[in-house]
């Protein structure tokens, strides 16, 4: 059994960087999405709606959105990350892609204070596809 733990471990990447910003960054990914998808569950009619528990959520996920992006640092380029090297090579672009998912995370907390479950469906929406978008030109697969 051992031997198969030691085998499997070799299998990965460990970030062994000073500071490790890629596991900074993946961490805070992981939070976003432990996040976003409650409230999916929640717009898609499939969990029931509690106005307080969303708002919440619509926060704390707005006070994450601005985290990650602080470990992106120009070193940070090594496995195990996932991002393209458009996240370096294009930098306006992906300050832009930043800035679009902070202002829909902005937009659905304040519609979330509405309580309006057919305000905030929209918004939700404009945050997975920031998300998507951002995914779509910056994250790859891993190295």
């Amino acid at each position: 059994m051992l031997v198969a733990v030691l085998g499997l471990s070799a299998c990965g990447h460990e970030d062994t960087h000073p500071g490790q910003p890629v596991t900074k960054r993946k961490l805070v990914f992981k939070q976003m999405l432990r996040t976003l998808e409650p409230m999916g569950l929640i717009v898609r009619g499939k969990n029931p709606y509690d106005s307080a528990q969303f708002l919440q959520l619509a926060t704390q996920l707005q006070s994450l959105s601005t985290q990650p992006w602080q470990y992106f640092t120009p070193d940070s380029n090594y496995p195990p990350t996932r991002a393209k090297p458009d996240v370096w090579n294009k930098p306006a672009e992906f300050k832009q892609a930043q800035q679009k998912l902070v202002a829909a995370t902005d937009q659905l907390a304040n519609v979330a204070k509405s309580g309006n479950l057919d305000t905030i469906r929209p918004a939700f929406g404009a945050v997975e596809s920031s998300c998507k978008a951002c995914h779509q030109q910056f994250r790859g697969i891993p190295h």
